[in-house]
């Protein structure tokens, strides 16, 4: 490889994006053998700090490293994600390697397959460098019993603030720089919800976009894989490598991948945002999450955007009593052996989610499953009139791990389950900070199949209102 760039050979490579490092691995001013290494580095000097691995594939991520940087001397470019490391909650599988789910139940399993999103990406030139910190099973609802195998990951921006969950080491590896991106998966908002508490870009996309194949499952039909990543453009490279038709995966959709990262740059001027304010009388949102939230209208306004007021077909509170008990009675199928045999093994939340499944009639599941379908097309029908939605994410900033009810109330009471419900592509996107420093979010809401637009914009106002400028000092 050349000589690095001032940039490169600097401490703050492993905050460069992907977008950053790619263009100076394709140039030959950065080698993928030391942008690894200053990643591996960066995971020892903070792994004790943010518990954010459970575990860290050193050796492999190196050889993959030399072998990358021997294919680019050779003119073998693979594309933006040639060299590129990247981690993965620990719920997803890489044959050889152990996956734990955040479990005691599985502490000793070893994968026989890889996840095909791993495939992908690793085809794509990508390094994984190792799997991280997860609820048990990608199940909870915030609080903390403190009887899961692996101490609790810690938030970059306060080590006393909660980090989201359920995919709680993703969001932490972004923003603390221990990955340049990472993948979780979205059941209820466990992509969005790290990604707000950690003031990363998190993007659930349209369901049956991105193969399940190889992750364990926590709901069927609500299930949906997606990265973690420090600004939109670097989401729509990763999601644009990991998405496609999986013959594995039986909610897989048969059609072409789009080209996610169209249109980043061109602005949107003319395009139409509807504006989400009213999601039930049991919504309270945090002062400074509600201004952050507003103060967008005006940015995206003097881009060009006409701003609308847009109202769901039904409440917040409808949207998760259908998630829960979809979520209830298809995760107690999934574990009902291992809930009959091995309970005393489990955590309090999977616990507590098991009895609840254990007791939920069929008659309730049957209804939840003919709503949904309702609220879906109905949904749909409001989300077609604009060309996509803003919305809250969360309605407070990362609580303290001390404080039980705010952590409940960070993760059960946002906004995230109705497009887990309908299927719809939703995105956290950073817009902010509290008093306290803590990030806040927002949420972007689009058309089926079109997280191109999310894209779009998302990156414009990343950009005008420099949302990318700030990092957690550590």
């Amino acid at each position: 490889m050349n000589e690095l760039s001032p940039m490169a050979a600097s401490s703050d490579v492993v905050h460069l994006s992907i977008a950053e490092a790619s263009r100076l691995i394709a140039a030959r001013k950065l080698s993928p053998v030391e942008l690894v290494g200053a990643f591996l580095a960066r995971i020892e000097a903070t792994q004790a700090t943010l518990n954010t691995y459970i575990t860290v594939l050193a050796e492999e991520a190196m050889e993959a490293a030399r072998a990358a940087e021997a294919e680019i001397a050779a003119g073998r470019y693979k594309g933006p994600l040639h060299g590129i490391p990247f981690a993965v909650k620990d719920n997803y599988h890489v044959k050889g390697v152990r996956t734990t789910g955040g479990s005691r139940l599985m502490l000793d399993y070893v994968a026989d397959e890889t996840a095909t999103t791993i495939e992908n990406l690793c085809a794509s030139g990508a390094i994984l460098l190792g799997k991280l910190n997860t609820w048990e099973y990608g199940t909870g609802d915030g609080k903390v019993h403190g009887d899961l195998p692996f101490p609790l990951a810690r938030n970059p921006w306060n080590t006393d603030h909660f980090t989201g969950g359920s995919s709680t080491g993703a969001g932490v590896a972004v923003a603390a720089g221990s990955a340049m991106f990472a993948l979780g998966s979205d059941t209820g908002g466990s992509v969005r919800l790290p990604a707000a508490a950690t003031g990363v870009q998190g993007m659930k996309a349209t369901y049956g976009v991105v193969s399940r194949a190889g992750i364990l499952p926590n709901c069927w039909t609500l299930d949906v894989a997606g990265p973690l990543t420090w600004t939109s453009e670097d989401n729509a490279i990763v999601l644009e490598a990991m998405a496609g038709y999986d013959p594995r995966d039986p909610q897989s959709l048969n059609r072409p991948v789009p080209p996610f990262a169209r249109g980043i740059g061109t602005g949107i001027a003319g395009m139409t945002i509807g504006v989400v304010r009213d999601l039930g009388p049991d919504v309270v949102m945090q002062d400074e999450v509600a201004a952050n939230l507003a103060a967008m209208e005006p940015v995206l306004e003097s881009l060009g955007a006409r701003l609308v007021d847009l109202t769901l077909p039904t409440t917040l509170a409808e949207y998760r009593t259908i998630t829960g008990i979809i979520n209830y009675g298809e995760s107690f199928s999934i574990h009902e052996e291992d809930f009959m045999q091995r309970h005393h093994l489990m955590g309090a939340s999977l616990k507590a989610k098991m009895i609840a499944g254990f007791h939920l009639r069929a008659v309730d599941f049957i209804a939840a499953q003919r709503r949904r379908r309702e609220l879906a097309l109905a949904t749909d029908a409001v989300i077609r009139t604009v060309d996509a939605v803003l919305a809250p994410c969360t309605f407070l900033t990362a609580p303290p791990f001390g404080d039980q009810d705010e952590l409940t109330r960070f993760t059960f009471g946002a906004a995230t389950s109705p497009f887990n419900v309908t299927g719809h592509p939703a995105m956290a996107v950073a817009n902010g900070f509290d008093a306290k420093g803590l990030p806040t979010s927002a949420q972007l809401v689009g058309r089926y199949f079109d997280e191109a637009t999310l894209y779009r914009l998302a990156f414009a106002y990343e950009i005008a209102a420099n949302t990318r400028a700030a990092r957690p000092s550590l």
